[in-house]
């Protein structure tokens, strides 16, 4: 995701990574789906291509991995399937060394994490470009980016928030001014200790919360909490995630942009690209429809009903009118 699989265990999927793609192993499976072009794809420009999709290893991230894969499919290339990859450095490695062709990644994970950045970049546009200009002495190179932002944010029950009406971060600043004991709120161990989770967000907004008002626990936790008891009236979210709208979450505003932003973006190992320049034209139409509203319902149909991320990809590309159904 954006901030969320980035920060767990990079050491042994850099190891895992260095392996696969030192090996030139590929690893994965033929993608079988009798698929056609639909308003992307026509004239099958892809004929005669043998390409591989990866991506990391949380449901998002898989289910867009799958629709580049599908896209591929219909545009006529042959396509291995290497997605579900764990953590964001071996899917990353695979994209440099050319393990793998394609996967959606997020423009903060890049400039941050992988660029090595302290500073996010507020303007997403002038976020994607930095890490496009700058991520070309890699070999990857970056299209054009989706409004899908999986980035942090906090969130309140519906029902909680019909008594405190807030809308932004600064509206919870205020809050913790004017009643202090009412601002609780539930993070993971990370975000409550990082300069770019609670601390910092406390420092941009003018607000600080009392250690007692801080309950840290399991990421997953947060959501039930948050939507189904009074020990915390806000938690740390992830905004594209699938269980804001299934427990009627309110996700609210960061309207000083203090966390970084997380837009999906494809990106193809260069030499790749040079060789397919048309994948431009075929993906681009997918970014400009993905939002992070989108990204809600599609991960929920994952996270919440137990669908197959595959199935979720297809039927949406589906319905949405880019590809048809063999």
């Amino acid at each position: 995701m954006g901030p969320r699989k980035v920060r767990t265990g990079l050491m042994g999927a850099v190891a895992l990574a260095l392996m696969l793609s030192g090996c030139g192993l590929k690893s994965g499976s033929p993608m079988v789906d009798d698929v056609e072009p639909g308003s992307v794809g026509r004239g099958k420009p892809l004929a005669g291509a043998s390409l591989t999709v990866t991506s990391k290893n949380f449901s998002e991230n898989i289910i867009l991995g799958q629709m580049i894969g599908l896209v591929f499919k219909a545009a006529g290339a042959e396509v291995l399937d290497r997605t579900n990859l764990p953590g964001s450095i071996s899917a990353r490695e695979a994209i440099i060394k050319g393990g793998a062709d394609a996967m959606y990644e997020y423009t903060g994970t890049g400039w941050i994490t992988y660029l090595g950045h302290a500073k996010p970049i507020p303007d997403p546009m002038k976020q994607w470009e930095a890490v496009r200009d700058e991520d070309r002495g890699t070999g990857v190179t970056w299209l054009p980016p989706s409004t899908l932002n999986n980035t942090y944010a906090l969130a309140i029950s519906r029902e909680n928030n019909a008594k405190y009406h807030l809308k932004t971060l600064s509206d919870v600043a205020a809050l913790s001014k004017t009643d202090p004991s009412a601002v609780t709120i539930c993070v993971e161990n990370e975000f409550a200790s990082r300069d770019d989770g609670l601390p910092g967000m406390e420092k941009a907004y003018g607000m600080s919360l009392p250690a007692a008002n801080i309950k840290k626990m399991d990421a997953g936790i947060i959501y039930t909490q948050v939507s189904k008891s009074d020990s915390c009236l806000l938690g740390e979210v992830f905004t594209t995630d699938g269980r804001i709208k299934a427990m009627d979450l309110e996700v609210l505003v960061d309207d000083k942009h203090f966390f970084p932003n997380y837009n999906a973006a494809p990106v193809i190992h260069t030499k790749t690209f040079e060789k397919y320049p048309q994948i431009a034209a075929l993906l681009d139409p997918v970014s400009k429809k993905l939002t992070t509203e989108v990204a809600q319902v599609l991960n929920a149909k994952v996270d919440v009903d137990g669908q197959d991320p595959h199935k979720v990809a297809k039927d949406w590309l589906i319905q949405e009118g880019f590809i048809k159904q063999g």
